[in-house]
């Protein structure tokens, strides 16, 4: 008898607890599916805290897909630097125009490594202008062949778009042992 008590009470309190639990899950799950539904619709308003909880925008704005698209349009999204002593600063512009039917926001510009830094407009670019992305990178601790890439963010048709610098880093050890006989 008190073996079928002990029992009753054990699955009432598993019952209660995975109760609870399911309750919390099936909410994070309504709510990621929700951000899921958003992120599908085009809306890009989706927050979600450090806590877990999502929760949408209070004024979510539609993506509509007839809407005009800028266009990042640059001559030569490659820059070869030759070949540099390790140590020296490689500074290169990139020039582009926005050759699209609306303006040209970057969001974001990065780069494949912390040696080199993007540096781009912050405010949009009008249709029929141009922009600068300036890149900087350090050679210091980077002898050798080097490819660098910088990934820009921006409200093109595709929102992603790559440039890279290149070219050859003379190792300090090279650099002081002269020509070769």
């Amino acid at each position: 008898m008190k073996y079928i008590k002990t029992l009753q009470l054990a699955l009432i309190v598993l019952i209660l607890f995975s109760c609870s639990s399911d309750s919390k899950l099936e909410r994070r799950i309504t709510a990621l599916e929700r951000r899921v539904a958003t992120l599908e619709s085009g809306n890009t308003a989706v927050n979600q805290p450090s806590s877990g909880n999502v929760t949408l925008a209070s004024n979510p704005q539609k993506v509509d897909d007839n809407t005009p698209k800028a266009v990042f349009s640059i001559e030569s999204t490659e820059f070869d630097f030759g070949t540099v002593n390790e140590g020296d600063i490689v500074n290169h512009t990139f020039v582009f125009t926005n050759t699209g039917k609306s303006p040209l926001v970057i969001d974001k510009a990065t780069a494949s490594c912390g040696c080199t830094v993007p540096d781009w407009p912050k405010h949009p670019i009008g249709v029929g202008q141009t922009g600068e992305i300036k890149v900087r990178f350090d050679t210091k601790g980077k002898p050798n062949q080097q490819i660098k890439t910088i990934s820009i963010m921006a409200n093109t048709e595709p929102s992603l778009s790559r440039l890279r610098i290149k070219g050859f880093v003379t190792p300090k050890n090279l650099q002081s042992a002269g020509p070769v006989k």
